[in-house]
């Protein structure tokens, strides 16, 4: 199976889960009872900065498993191939003929580059989607609780997720 049926695979199976999240205990009942004693302990010790090392350790685990799950050279070359295309287009800008043809090359680039760079998905989608309806849980019995006064945990998690994401991607050298 190519990776993009394996990830439409996973997408369905992540959906299901997150849908059947109240309906089949099972999943919910396991998931708290793992994370619970661990995430929730964090949380619990102090909510705010929980928030923050919560997000800098997922984005850790999300970063180390694309840079061993990315072939990061493939992928720079194809990145350097399509920074190189596009100034090269942007020297056509005139020449309707010739910047079709760039663009028809440029497009060749998107299923290489989906390839490579989906591939993580495959192994993050279900542990991102149980994370992120156990967080819902947790949060909903705190009752409108707001991480450093202002963020829901949602908004939280995506804004120290995305600086520490930056952080770690820079020090594994990614692209």
């Amino acid at each position: 199976m190519k990776p993009i049926g394996i990830l439409f695979f996973i997408m369905i199976i992540s959906l299901g889960i997150a849908f059947s999240w109240d309906s089949f205990p099972l999943i919910k009942d396991t998931i708290h009872l793992i994370l619970n004693p661990t995430a929730g302990k964090i949380l619990d010790f102090n909510l705010n900065w929980g928030m923050v090392a919560i997000a800098g350790i997922l984005s850790l685990f999300l970063t180390l498993i694309q840079k061993y799950t990315v072939d990061n050279e493939t992928l720079r070359k194809l990145k350097q191939e399509q920074k190189l295309l596009s100034e090269e287009m942007k020297k056509f800008r005139d020449n309707p003929e010739r910047l079709l043809e760039l663009q028809k090359k440029q497009f060749e680039f998107i299923p290489k580059t989906m390839d490579i760079t989906l591939r993580p998905l495959i192994y993050t989608a279900i542990p991102i989607i149980l994370f992120f309806r156990w967080f819902s849980d947790y949060f909903t019995a705190l009752e409108g609780e707001k991480i450093f006064g202002f963020f829901s945990w949602f908004w939280a998690y995506l804004v120290f997720s995305i600086i520490f994401s930056m952080i770690f991607r820079k020090l594994f050298k990614l692209p």
